[in-house]
């Protein structure tokens, strides 16, 4: 009988610090951040300066130079790290059968640098200099459209919009593609807006640090929290149903074993005053997982950055796991807030700290503020072994996801 198991066999990775899988994780686990001064834009008059942002890219070195001029900087980002991630599967999707292998991405904005640079096109010369492409390039679906042209993947696809926990979501939705008829799914997330565009969304929603020292603009659970760094980047995933995977021989990084996502109460409704939205997440994914809090070995936290989110994210991991009960980490505090793309890499980071028996660092965080009772890993890498881990993950506007990912299964 064909298991309804779902398992990772590639990992692709973009991030502040670290083009490619194996360059991020030991940047990773040596705790050397990416975020540093916005290169990408003259920020100097905005009050936010800092940002994560992927380093050393040169996209005529990854991509086609044809899909150069169709493409956002996120959207290319978005297919070298699926490139490398069919690559590290083994897996040449040529070879599947016709609609077997589909693409759902997340994403929380789309090509906003392109459109910025179309929409300047428009005002100071006029439509005709307009490219024809910015009908897609802006588009919040276009990295699902171009990796599923690029590698002639025709089968289910689609794209998730609920910001970070996107990622998540995106993740969820190429599980239940498998348990239909597919046999693998280009999953993750892969984003970021870091133009004057994008900038000023980004600081209209209020929660940024304004802080100029990398080591102290976003430090989440921290006395000292300030808001959040954002960045750019993310990961793109392999998703196989289980027994294919195996009949291939493919190395299996982990299984997606649980999943729950949830929404935020209206403030001062009824509802409001139960179980909050992001516990009833967990307790939704450890059942689908068939789990107890027990059996966790590891949490990635969401890591909001902001005193009050960080506050209930505490709340909602104590009252399901105890105080300190269970290690607690956000690695992301190396790269910043991705958006789309920051549950993706978590997602990415688990399966390798179940790989590794490493749970990677917090940087920078040095004094839990009070109250929040956390085991939290800071400074450097816990040696654990790791058989479960659960990732955490929520959007502006109230999205709560949570999954859990758990070394693969014995035959």
């Amino acid at each position: 009988m064909v298991s309804a198991a779902a398992v990772f066999t590639g990992i692709g990775v973009a991030a502040p610090n670290g083009l490619s899988t194996p360059e991020w994780w030991k940047a990773t686990l040596n705790g050397e951040s990416g975020i540093r001064p916005v290169s990408r834009f003259d920020a100097s008059g905005y009050p936010a300066r800092l940002a994560g942002e992927v380093p050393g890219f040169d996209a005529a070195e990854h991509i086609p130079g044809r899909l150069l001029p169709q493409t956002d900087h996120m959207t290319r980002l978005a297919l070298a790290a699926a490139q490398e991630a069919f690559d590290d599967a083994g897996t040449d999707p040529a070879q599947l059968p016709e609609y077997s292998a589909g693409v759902v991405t997340a994403s929380s904005a789309g090509g906003f640098e392109f459109g910025q640079r179309e929409l300047e096109a428009l005002w100071s010369k006029g439509g005709q200099y307009v490219s024809a492409y910015q009908s897609f390039a802006w588009f919040y679906a276009v990295n699902t459209g171009q990796i599923s042209i690029r590698h002639g993947l025709r089968g289910p696809s689609g794209v998730l919009v609920t910001e970070q926990a996107g990622g998540l979501d995106a993740v969820a939705q190429a599980r239940r593609r498998l348990r239909g008829s597919s046999r693998l799914i280009v999953t993750g997330g892969v984003d970021g807006a870091i133009c004057p565009w994008g900038w000023t969304a980004q600081l209209a929603g209020g929660r940024l640090s304004l802080a100029d020292d990398p080591t102290r603009a976003y430090l989440p659970f921290d006395a000292a929290a300030r808001g959040y760094v954002p960045g750019e980047g993310g990961a793109i995933l392999i998703l196989e149903e289980a027994a294919e995977a195996r009949a291939r021989g493919a190395r299996v990084y982990g299984e997606l074993a649980g999943y729950a996502a949830t929404f935020d109460a209206r403030p001062g409704s009824e509802r409001a005053d139960g179980v909050p939205a992001l516990r009833r997440a967990v307790e939704l994914a450890l059942a689908d997982a068939r789990l107890a809090p027990e059996d966790i070995d590891v949490v990635f936290a969401d890591a909001a950055g902001v005193p009050d989110l960080d506050r209930a994210e505490a709340e909602a991991v104590t009252a399901v796991f105890g105080p300190r009960r269970v290690p607690v980490t956000a690695p992301k505090t190396m790269t910043g807030r991705l958006y789309a793309g920051g549950a993706a890499l978590d997602l990415a980071a688990a399966l390798l700290a179940v790989r590794d028996a490493l749970i990677p660092p917090t940087v920078n965080v040095t004094r839990l503020a009070e109250g929040l009772e956390l085991d939290l890993v800071t400074a450097e890498p816990r040696p654990r072994p790791v058989r479960t881990a659960l990732v955490l993950a929520r959007g502006r506007g109230g999205f709560n996801a949570a999954a859990v990912v758990a070394a693969a299964r014995p035959h």
